[in-house]
């Protein structure tokens, strides 16, 4: 398989195990038009919001180079998925999640005798308040590595959703 669909799968895999620990459901469309790689939604009333089955939706972006610096990750994001992710007037929160792996293939996973270990780390960012850019093929967006996506950063996610906002 070529490494960068190894990657895509690695990192739905991961986040789908955070939903299912979460108790979320999770769905895919077959077409990836609008920047959006997987929905996750809750059933029926959650949180103490006012609405009900809310719905939050993810852009995955998996890499294994060296991106960090003063605690953020620089990742450079097409402007396509920067338009599409950013500013308020979206029904569904949005969010862009960025999965950094080693660079080692052999290192993503660990078989042990009662577990397996995912390497490394998930983190997430809101584009909402974004604003246009006179960029034309891409844009840094500085993900900070204190927003690390868990399953309760997603039940957080999902609680605001049903307030009708987003983090």
């Amino acid at each position: 398989m070529d490494p960068q669909k190894q990657k895509e799968q690695f990192q739905y895999a991961y986040v789908c195990a955070l939903a299912a620990h979460a108790g979320l459901n999770r769905g895919s469309f077959d077409v990836d038009d609008d920047s959006i790689d997987i929905t996750f939604q809750a059933k029926g009333n959650f949180g103490s919001g006012r609405l009900r089955s809310p719905m939050i939706q993810v852009q995955l972006k998996c890499s294994s180079q060296q991106m960090i610096a003063d605690d953020v990750i620089k990742f450079p994001l097409k402007i396509k998925n920067y338009n599409d992710l950013r500013g308020d007037d979206v029904v569904v929160p949005r969010y862009l999640a960025v999965l950094l792996v080693p660079d080692d293939l052999e290192e993503w996973i660990a078989h042990n005798e009662d577990h397996i270990a995912l390497f490394k780390s998930c983190h997430w960012l809101s584009l909402r308040d974004y604003g246009p850019t006179d960029n034309q093929t891409t844009v840094t967006v500085d993900v900070p590595l204190s927003q690390r996506l868990t399953s309760k950063t997603l039940w957080q996610m999902m609680d605001r959703a049903s307030a009708g906002e987003s983090l």
